[in-house]
């Protein structure tokens, strides 16, 4: 009978090389995923809002470590398991929300390529969510007594109230009109054009007859349309997860960022509002991005009234009900889960193979208060990295002692790096925030 607590070799080896890189692992999430239970309950609510044709948006906040970039991928990972369609992207200098210099389509095209689906969890799924859905319509045509490309205009009539409907509409009907013909130019045509990948009109109506691209000033209506197009070719809904929001924080230029915040609220506004269907959104960043008054959220008026946290909640009663979700500090009983369960990642699920005794993970956690203190438990990166690397050097030299490994152990607390303004690179800033998978 097989064991049903074994670990695949695959998903440990995963685990343990991201988790000592210090980035958050893409696979074996349920063999290290602890507490957040009331966090995760409140946002598979809203997953179950969006599939009913609803939407839903929040802002994940957190120190930088405090589990923000895990939390998100726990939830595009329950939603693809729910049929649902996601997408993500980081926020940088370069990919914003708004811009008018190319940095939104930029950021769209990110999110294009890492549209995902469960059969195609890693992205690069954008594609197979058109052709799923012309195979739709073609089964409606032949019952209908219909041509194909009648029918994927039927279906996709009601996208023409939203704007680029029509277009968006013939970019699809290009793309069988290819699949038909045998034309791999045109299909290939048509995905550029849903990718964002076309910068001007010109070569857009060249290849495809459309006088419309998706540039900086549509990428919003233009998850709009994916979002009601994946409902139609069979998904429940759309997630759209943004990570890295601090960046909008740190642009320096003023217009800039407050145009950005503009269109966050237009966003927080339809959401709320339910004015758009299937769509959710989950934003993560710092609590200087939500509430610094003179560079954050708040600093935009009308978004500080609406992301205004409830004022009778409090760190022991919580409201999970607005769009604010504030992630806590790791507890040291947490903590000592996290490496239990990494112990068992290492030996395959075997009790008997574990590499340290109970007593080592003590005597772990008692060094590490004691040469960082408090921050382990706020940002433990290193912590999990040292404890990871451990257990990887008594693997491939039996007989060490352990004792003697912890008390030589030497290494740096991660820096609570505070958001002054001042640009740091991107790989900084997503390294300081992969200590997510260690939150959870």
């Amino acid at each position: 009978m097989p064991d049903s607590g074994r670990i695949r070799p695959r998903d440990r080896d995963a685990i343990l090389q991201s988790l000592a890189a210090g980035v958050v692992p893409r696979r074996g999430l349920q063999h290290v995923q602890v507490g957040r239970a009331r966090e995760v309950t409140a946002l598979l609510g809203d997953l179950e809002r969006v599939t009913d044709g609803g939407s839903a948006i929040r802002f994940i906040i957190g120190e930088y470590g405090s589990g923000k970039s895990f939390f998100l991928h726990l939830i595009r990972t329950a939603a693809l398991e729910k049929q649902m369609v996601t997408m993500h992207a980081d926020l940088t200098p370069d990919r914003r929300i708004f811009s008018t210099g190319g940095q939104a389509r930029s950021l769209y095209a990110e999110l294009a390529r890492n549209l995902s689906t469960r059969t195609n969890p890693d992205g690069g799924a954008l594609q197979s969510v058109v052709e799923r859905f012309i195979g739709e319509a073609q089964q409606a045509a032949r019952s209908n007594g219909l041509e194909t490309e009648e029918m994927i205009r039927n279906h996709l009539t009601s996208l023409s109230e939203l704007v680029g409907g029509y277009a968006f509409a013939d970019v699809v009907a290009a793309y069988w009109r290819g699949h038909d013909q045998g034309d791999a130019n045109l299909k290939a045509s048509a995905v550029r054009w849903l990718r964002g990948e076309y910068s001007t009109k010109t070569d857009a109506r060249h290849d495809l007859g459309v006088r419309e691209i998706i540039d900086d000033g549509n990428v919003y209506d233009m998850l709009k349309l994916l979002a009601r197009f994946v409902q139609l070719a069979g998904y429940g809904g759309l997630i759209v997860a943004f990570d890295e929001m601090v960046n909008l924080y740190k642009l320096a230029n003023t217009r800039a960022r407050n145009s950005n915040y503009e269109q966050i609220l237009r966003i927080l506004n339809d959401c709320l509002q339910g004015s758009v269907e299937h769509l959710g959104f989950l934003m993560a960043g710092t609590p200087e991005f939500l509430t610094d008054t003179r560079r954050g959220l708040y600093s935009y008026e009308a978004l500080q009234s609406r992301l205004s946290e409830n004022r009778f909640a409090s760190a022991n009663v919580r409201d999970f009900s607005g769009p604010v979700m504030r992630l806590a500090n790791l507890s040291a009983e947490e903590l000592c889960v996290v490496l239990t369960k990494l112990r068992n990642v290492l030996a395959g699920g075997k009790e008997q193979a574990h590499a340290l005794p109970d007593d080592a993970l003590s005597a772990f956690m008692d060094h590490c208060s004691r040469r960082i203190g408090e921050a382990y438990f706020q940002t433990p990166r290193s912590t999990i990295r040292a404890f990871v690397q451990l257990l990887m050097v008594l693997e491939q030299n039996p007989g060490t002692s352990w004792m003697q490994l912890i008390g030589d152990l030497r290494f740096e607390p991660d820096s609570d790096e505070s958001v002054t303004g001042a640009l740091t690179t991107s790989l900084d800033q997503s390294a300081g925030d992969e200590l997510a998978t260690f939150r959870l």
